[in-house]
């Protein structure tokens, strides 16, 4: 029997979120990705996604056309599901080995959707349960979906790269810095440091 509107345990309260974490151990993505060497679009999902920072439902927007000729440093344009702009991003060697990979293993037509699964596109919240299993899968502890992949890639661009608040805002699309470092959960890492010089 379904639930009345607002009574789903599953479901976060109204007003609230359940935030998800980045995946912040490089050795896990590695083991994600051995787990997927067999299912090639998942592969695919899961590279482009930490990648790209697309959202999931702009991933799952690519249609075979856009993708299939690209070469590493072609830039593939998707509209942003929030703010209706196209955002530009160059495609990496890992990211195009990925969509070779599925496409070499597939039927795919230029017409068809990338990421299709039995009855059609794969949907949001099936990125979030493939995820969530993923990670539990490498015996990841926290809280997983979707929105994971995303914030892997930013994650690693402020820590590993030292990528700019502001780089990463133009490409999160975000509105404020302020927002940037709340959505990536270092905000509070990066102030403690701060607080560790010693004069």
């Amino acid at each position: 029997m379904p639930f009345q509107k607002g009574q789903n345990p599953n479901h976060p309260a109204p007003g609230s979120t359940i935030k998800v974490e980045p995946i912040r151990d490089k050795k896990a993505i590695q083991r994600i990705k051995k787990v997927l060497a067999d299912h090639p679009r998942d592969l695919c999902l899961f590279t482009l996604g930490i990648n790209t920072a697309y959202r999931a439902n702009e991933l799952l927007s690519i249609k075979v056309r856009q993708v299939r000729s690209l070469n590493v440093g072609d830039v593939l344009e998707l509209k942003q599901s929030k703010t209706h702009k196209y955002r530009p991003v160059t495609l990496n060697g890992t990211a195009i080995s990925a969509i070779q990979h599925w496409l070499g293993n597939s039927q795919l037509q230029d017409e068809d959707n990338l990421f299709t699964g039995q009855r059609g596109c794969l949907t949001v919240t099936t990125v979030s349960t493939m995820v969530k299993t993923w990670c539990q899968d490498v015996g990841l502890k926290g809280n997983y979906g979707s929105h994971t992949l995303r914030k892997t890639w930013g994650y690693w661009q402020r820590t590993e790269r030292g990528t700019a608040i502001p780089l990463l805002m133009e490409a999160f699309g975000h509105a404020t810095q302020r927002q940037t470092l709340a959505y990536l959960g270092i905000q509070s890492d990066e102030i403690a440091q701060i607080y560790e010089l010693e004069l």
